[in-house]
């Protein structure tokens, strides 16, 4: 990865497939607009009203291995490809906001065959059996060695031995090089075209995309002021998918504001009008109809931005421990 002229925020994020599409769109849902250099099979990018950030299009494993080794300030990547850098992940980095796409999840699998194993107690009762009849160990088919070896400590499986995949993992049972496999899902389509399920407690991380943001890399004051740049619009985005404002005639403001009164909450009482949650919208409709406040009109913010981020307050504080 090369190094941005004047001292740039390195933002990565994927370069291509789905994952790649549904950052960009999230990107210009906050009304940041992707810009390529180089053409549109360029690997490098800035965004439109975010200053200070040099873009960087890498593979999903790359922005992982990147923001771990300290070579990104800031990706987008799958919380399974960060969690499997190590267990002590947290030290190195931190993950900023969940982005509620690229979903999937990490999970341990049977042969459907095994009717009386539906649980990880199962397998090591399976684990015992097999080593003892056998002399060899269960073989577990799986890319994610870290998450795997620790899923099955917490569970005190120990008859097993991990057999790395490059390939379609789901098929090692079929071909025999496996008795178990470990593996990424979206739907459980594949995973049961090739004969297997889920165990019952074999949920081993429930993951999606993050904003991720690398504690190993140095920090300058420029590069967290873009990042709360990014930050403060993010946020502001996502408060405002769960907001609503009433607007009633100024005449009746007093009794506007006394029948809202109750719901503002987290909200903020506004000249004629209140900021409230969208879940109480119905509510505080009916309390201002029945306190006689017409006409009321509702409209939805685009943002809804606030001063602080506790975000960008929990990441200061991890970079000057």
């Amino acid at each position: 990865m090369s190094t941005p002229v004047n001292g740039q925020m390195i933002f990565a994020i994927p370069s291509k497939g789905r994952l790649k599409e549904q950052v960009e769109a999230w990107l210009a849902e906050c009304g940041f607009r992707l810009e390529m250099s180089g053409g549109s099979r360029g690997y490098s990018a800035e965004l439109s009203g975010l200053p200070g950030v040099s873009v960087r299009l890498l593979s999903a494993g790359d922005i992982a291995a990147g923001l771990d080794s300290g070579e990104l300030h800031l990706g987008v990547t799958g919380e399974d490809l960060l969690r499997e850098r190590g267990d002590d992940m947290d030290a190195r980095v931190m993950l900023l906001r969940a982005l509620g796409f690229g979903r999937a999840d990490l999970v341990v699998t049977a042969p459907k065959s095994w009717l009386d194993v539906d649980t990880m107690a199962d397998i090591d009762e399976v684990g015992h059996a097999h080593l003892a009849k056998t002399g060899r160990r269960l073989r577990v088919a799986t890319k994610y060695v870290t998450q795997t070896r620790a899923f099955f400590a917490r569970h005190g499986v120990a008859d097993y031995r991990i057999v790395e995949s490059s390939g379609a993992t789901e098929g090692a049972p079929a071909a025999g090089a496996a008795e178990l496999v470990v593996d990424i899902t979206t739907t459980g389509a594949t995973l049961a075209a090739n004969g297997l399920k889920v165990l019952s407690d074999g949920v081993i991380l429930k993951s999606q995309a993050q904003l991720t943001a690398s504690l190993i890399t140095p920090w300058t004051a420029d590069q967290l002021e873009s990042l709360a740049r990014l930050l403060s619009v993010v946020e502001a985005k996502g408060r405002a998918r769960n907001m609503a404002t009433l607007v009633w005639p100024a005449e009746q403001d007093a009794a506007g504001q006394a029948a809202v009164a109750p719901f503002v909450g987290q909200g903020a009482r506004r000249a004629n009008g209140a900021l409230l949650g969208a879940a109480d919208l119905f509510d505080a409709a009916a309390a201002l109809g029945a306190a006689g406040v017409e006409p009321v009109t509702v409209s939805r913010p685009d943002y809804v931005f606030e001063s602080r981020s506790a975000v960008l307050v929990k990441l200061r504080e991890a970079l000057n421990r």
